[in-house]
């Protein structure tokens, strides 16, 4: 069969998800042609299902914001960790930079798909059940080789292309971009339950951490429509001590862990629990001649402190802002306005990872000394806002977190 283009756009976005779609809005907003290849069909089922306040921000700015409102997702306005009879509160109102104070917890087939009709309406066009299969660039644009769920190939010949597919990892895996992560490799076991025994007001709306030990840790995150998505973190060695079905090794897990098995005791799941292994993913570069990587497709961190939604929404409203300048013959400088931008959010949030998994954080969170104005700062970067340098614990990320954790242990003992 013979390959004949489908249209040319200036932009073509592989993924439908946050990044993908944001991304899509901003740049129809600048006058933009744009198409969007998505390998699924929507609604589908997607991990991340926590937003921190900073993806208000994204929202807001590419015209989304009341299409959300409007679907009643849960209100979230900040988070709880606790460990045996200790909690650490953080409250989004009682934060240190000014912005958003609250956000959503989502269910993400309805949340994604809450997006994507949205960009559709603004008259971007979504091809579902598309995969790439190939794309080569040249000086001045490339040509995206797509199939159907049928084989059924055509091209699409486009200025720019962003990578936007999620865990799907497009153009790593087509243009050889994958390295190891520098974080130790770790795995997740979840699904949502039919939240029967959710407590009432505020204490059964708020997600929670419910930490097991160091390494091990479950998230709760309760849903408008009754249902709580529960997942569990921890070391690959954690996981191979169950055995069974997925939900009799997930209820032998959650029964490992007194808080959690209290919470959940004969609840009903609503599918069979997944498992991601070595979730933790990097890439060799972020941009190349025509295309950049966002959200998970270009870096996946850790689900702890909810990043990997923000992170996607952040690059992919700044890699449609500088595609636009870089359309419009604008030099952009990708190296210090994208990779290195993005590089700050990432590497301080790897900061409060680290530290959350060799005790540093814990230590921090479950002392009652801790300092109010400290607190704040820190809530500041739990709610996404890794790029406010006004903030010492972003500015300084790595100093602050380990000099407090020193100051508090030496003030125990």
């Amino acid at each position: 069969m013979q390959n004949k283009y489908i249209k040319m756009v200036d932009v073509l976005i592989i993924g439908a998800g946050p990044a993908g779609t944001l991304a899509a809005s901003l740049l129809k907003q600048k006058g933009r042609s744009v198409q969007i290849i998505e390998k699924a069909i929507f609604p589908r089922f997607s991990i991340g299902e926590s937003l921190l306040p900073r993806c208000m921000d994204h929202l807001q700015e590419a015209g989304m914001l009341e299409a959300v409102k409007a679907q009643g997702f849960q209100q979230k306005f900040g988070a709880k960790f606790k460990k045996d009879d200790l909690a650490c509160d953080f409250d989004f109102t009682d934060q240190f930079t000014e912005s958003w104070k609250w956000t959503w917890q989502v269910p993400r087939a309805e949340f994604d798909q809450t997006l994507a009709t949205e960009a559709e309406k603004k008259g971007i066009p979504i091809l579902y059940e598309h995969t790439v299969t190939d794309i080569q660039f040249n000086d001045s644009s490339s040509v995206t080789t797509i199939e159907d769920k049928l084989g059924k190939q055509t091209k699409v010949a486009a200025k720019f292309v962003i990578d936007a597919s999620g865990f799907g990892r497009v153009l790593p895996r087509l243009l050889q971009l994958d390295t190891p992560s520098d974080l130790p490799p770790r795995s997740s076991f979840f699904t949502h339950v039919i939240d029967k025994s959710r407590p009432e007001g505020q204490e059964g709306e708020r997600i929670v951490i419910i930490v097991h030990d160091v390494n091990t840790w479950i998230w709760l995150i309760p849903f408008s429509n009754g249902k709580t998505s529960v997942g569990i973190v921890a070391n690959p060695s954690f996981f191979q001590e169950f055995e069974g079905t997925q939900e009799e090794r997930m209820r032998a897990m959650i029964d490992t862990v007194p808080l959690a098995k209290e919470r959940l005791a004969g609840l009903d799941f609503d599918f069979e629990p997944i498992e991601i292994t070595a979730f933790a993913k990097k890439t060799k570069a972020l941009y190349g001649k025509g295309f950049c990587l966002t959200g998970n497709a270009s870096e996946f961190l850790d689900p702890i402190f909810s990043s990997g939604v923000s992170f996607a929404m952040e690059s992919g409203v700044l890699s449609a802002k500088l595609i636009d300048r870089e359309l419009g013959g604008e030099e952009v400088d990708w190296e210090s306005e994208y990779v290195n931008y993005l590089q700050q959010g990432l590497e301080t949030f790897k900061t409060y990872i680290n530290a959350w998994y060799d005790g540093t954080l814990q230590t921090i969170f479950f002392n009652p000394q801790t300092n109010p104005t400290i607190k704040k700062q820190i809530c500041s970067v739990l709610a996404g806002y890794v790029w406010d340098l006004s903030n010492p614990y972003v500015k300084k990320h790595k100093r602050a977190v380990k000099v407090l954790s020193q100051f508090l242990e030496m003030a125990s003992t």
